[in-house]
C-alpha cells in the first residue's frame, strides 16, 4: 500500500511534468525567442517604436493564426524584425502581415521536404505610412475603380485622371490607382488594371492566402502604391524598406532574402501556385564575423536557431 508521502510524491511530479510540458508549448517557445531578441528589436526600429510592444503585438498575431506556430524560428523572427526595422506593426491596423507558407526543399540527401516558412508583407497603410515620413509629400492615397464608375485618365504630356464613383452596386473592381501630392505644389499618379494586379498575385507564394485572400482590395491599393514608390522624393533607405516587401528573412543577421520582390510588372506570366518548389538546394549563406561585445549578439541569438 502506497503511503501518504509516497502519493505526495507523485502527485508533486505529475504537477511538474504538467507545467513542464506547458512550458514547452510552441506559444511559449516562440515568447521567449521574442523576449530575447528584444534588444535587437530595440537597436533597429525607429524612435517611436517599442520593442515590448512589438512583440506582444506579434505574439497575439502569432496565437491567432496557429500556422505560424509551426513555422520555422529562423523566418519567424526574421520577419518581426523586418517590421522592427520598418517601424511597423503586423496584424488587424493592417500595417503589416506575417504569412506562413510550405517551401519545398531539398535535403543534403537530395530528397525534397517540406518547411513551412513566414514571408512578410506590407499592407496599404504601411506602404502609407513609410511615404508619409519623407516629410515631401503632402498626401498620399489610393483607390479601387469599379465598372458601374466613371473613370478616364490619360498619360503624356497632360496627364489626366478622373474618378467619379458609382452610386449603389458599384460592379467588379477594374482598376486601382494611387495619387501622392508633394509639399511643393507637383503630384504623381499610376494606374494599375486588374490583369495588371492579378499578374503580382500570381507571383506571390502568398497568392493564395493571407491578405490576398481576404483584404483583395487593400492589396491592390498597395500594389499601385509601391509601384509608384520609385517616383516619389523619398529617401534611398525608405526606398529600400519599401524592396523588403514580400520576403523571406531565414537569418537574422543578414539582409532579407527577397522571395518575391516586385515593383516592375514582369512581361511572363507564372504559375499561380502555392507549394513552389526550389528547383536547386539554396546556398548557405555565410554570417558576418563580427567582433564579440559585452552584450549578446543577433549572431549569437541567431546560432540558436539553427
Amino acid at each position: 500500500m502506497a503511503t501518504n508521502n509516497s502519493v505526495k510524491g507523485e502527485l508533486a511530479n505529475k504537477k511538474n511534468n504538467d507545467a513542464a510540458k506547458q512550458d514547452n508549448t510552441p506559444a511559449n517557445t516562440i515568447a521567449a525567442y521574442l523576449k530575447k531578441m528584444g534588444p535587437e528589436f530595440e537597436r533597429a526600429m525607429p524612435k517611436h517604436m517599442d520593442a515590448d510592444r512589438l512583440s506582444r503585438i506579434a505574439l497575439t498575431t502569432i496565437r491567432q493564426n496557429p500556422a505560424l506556430l509551426d513555422a520555422t524560428i529562423p523566418s519567424l523572427m526574421g520577419a518581426v524584425m523586418q517590421a522592427a526595422q520598418l517601424g511597423l506593426e503586423p496584424g488587424l491596423i493592417g500595417h503589416c502581415y506575417l504569412v506562413p507558407f510550405n517551401n519545398k526543399k531539398k535535403g543534403a540527401d537530395g530528397k525534397d521536404y517540406w518547411e513551412k516558412d513566414v514571408q512578410f508583407i506590407m499592407g496599404y497603410k504601411g506602404m502609407i505610412d513609410l511615404a508619409r515620413r519623407s516629410g515631401h509629400i503632402k498626401s498620399i492615397y489610393a483607390h479601387t475603380v469599379h465598372e458601374n464608375d466613371e473613370f478616364e485618365y490619360e498619360l503624356g504630356l497632360e496627364p489626366k485622371l478622373v474618378h467619379k464613383p458609382a452610386t449603389g452596386d458599384r460592379g467588379a473592381m477594374e482598376y486601382a490607382y494611387a495619387v501622392a501630392h508633394f509639399t511643393d505644389g507637383g503630384y504623381q499618379f499610376e494606374v494599375f488594371s486588374k490583369h495588371d494586379i492579378d499578374q503580382v498575385k500570381k507571383r506571390s507564394k502568398a497568392g493564395n492566402f493571407g491578405p490576398w485572400k481576404t483584404d483583395y482590395e487593400e492589396m491592390a491599393k498597395k500594389t499601385v502604391v509601391r509601384r509608384m514608390f520609385k517616383y516619389l522624393p523619398i529617401s534611398i533607405e525608405i526606398q529600400q524598406h519599401a524592396a523588403q516587401d514580400e520576403t523571406v528573412r531565414r537569418d537574422i543577421t543578414e539582409e532579407a532574402e527577397k522571395v518575391d520582390n516586385i515593383i516592375d510588372l514582369p512581361n511572363y506570366e507564372t504559375p499561380n501556385t502555392i507549394d513552389v518548389p526550389d528547383d536547386e538546394p539554396e546556398e548557405e549563406k555565410p554570417k558576418d564575423k563580427k567582433k564579440p561585445t559585452k552584450e549578446e549578439s543577433a549572431e549569437d541569438i541567431a546560432l540558436e536557431f539553427e
